[in-house]
């Protein structure tokens, strides 16, 4: 991951994140890393997050309209929100959730 944001969390409610990845193929590995070190790191008790294989259920990926994989999809807080690939720009991915820091 690139580097680490500091200073204060600030999130309003807790969020519901669902990560759909192909299988054990390498950008899903490193997305599941990615994400699981974001959410340890910033998110501690603050995060609801579903691994979910598109090749194990396929049918959820088509209700789900997922296209891409891996895609991370922000449930809630609303506005919902859709991330494509492997989720290493950790600042980016924060900012793209709506996570902001107090200094």
């Amino acid at each position: 991951m690139k580097e680490k944001a500091k200073g204060k969390v600030i999130i309003e409610g807790k969020l519901v994140l669902k990560l759909y990845v192909s299988g054990m193929s390498s950008k899903s590995m490193k997305a599941i890393e990615n994400i699981n070190l974001l959410c340890e790191e910033h998110l501690k008790g603050r995060f609801e997050l579903e691994i979910i294989d598109i090749y194990k259920n396929p049918k959820i990926a088509s209700e789900q309209h997922i296209v891409f994989s891996p895609s991370l999809l922000k449930k809630l807080p609303l506005p919902q929100k859709m991330l494509v690939g492997t989720l290493s720009d950790t600042n980016k991915v924060l900012k793209a959730l709506g996570i902001t820091f107090e200094a």
